[in-house]
């Protein structure tokens, strides 16, 4: 109860809740919508993702500031690689909560002459190269996990040559993909906030992309993405020690 409670008074932990909230509707509505007689609960899903995603808005005010703390770390980053894709990231991430707040400004009324699809669509494009630069992170980590567990099993292998192999195919190419899948999965497994990360940016990718016509999704799978994005950010909000910490 006490984590829970320390949870929900982060603003970041009721920004996850309420995410969850709005793409568990979205979901929900996408199955329900083709039924008959599901007509009301249709509606009432409709209108608590709205306000949902209204709320969620508040959340998001302060994130700008949050973003540029976030690229001042990326920098003093050690690893070049990360350094870079982070810092960039960043950035874009910093122009998408502006263009999120100009949004915000005009749908509350407090600006006029504010052109709403063309800064739906920055946003939705500075957020899809944050994501991508996100994922080129965790690709390349995901790189330096692999190369080490390779290395620990060649080590095993050669002090205890008597152990019998992992996997044994006659087809050259089954054995390759067979041995960087089983790879990739210690890998991950060693890993686990490596392993949400990915997959919460996977996720969350699947949304820019249709907004910006890129890759066209249906309402269920960004439901399902979202959902899914939105439990693995609980989890690392809960729990910082899954967060990937930058090196």
């Amino acid at each position: 109860m006490d984590a829970f409670t320390r949870f929900t008074n982060q603003t970041q932990g009721r920004d996850r809740l309420f995410r969850a909230t709005q793409y568990t509707c979205m979901l929900l509505t996408y199955l329900l919508e083709p039924k008959a007689g599901k007509e009301e609960v249709v509606t009432k899903l409709k209108k608590l993702e709205s306000s949902v995603s209204t709320g969620r808005k508040w959340f998001r005010l302060g994130n700008v500031v949050h973003a540029v703390q976030a690229t001042e770390q990326s920098i003093r980053a050690t690893d070049p690689v990360p350094r870079l894709c982070l810092t960039l990231a960043n950035l874009n991430r910093v122009i998408y909560f502006v263009c999120d707040t100009v949004l915000w400004v005009k749908s509350v009324g407090l600006a006029s002459g504010i052109n709403k699809d063309t800064w739906r669509r920055r946003a939705a494009r500075h957020y899809c190269c944050f994501l991508l630069l996100s994922l080129v992170r965790d690709v390349y980590e995901i790189s330096l996990q692999m190369g080490r567990v390779a290395r620990d099993r060649a080590k095993r292998e050669k002090t205890s040559s008597r152990d019998p192999p992992a996997y044994s195919v006659a087809d050259e190419e089954t054995e390759w993909l067979q041995s960087f899948l089983l790879l990739l999965f210690r890998s991950l497994k060693r890993h686990p906030p490596l392993l949400l990360d990915t997959v919460k940016n996977f996720c969350d990718i699947l949304i820019p992309l249709d907004q910006l016509g890129i890759y066209k999704s249906n309402a269920g799978v960004i439901g399902l993405g979202g959902l899914v994005s939105s439990v693995a950010g609980i989890i690392t909000v809960a729990y910082p020690q899954m967060k990937l910490r930058t090196r």
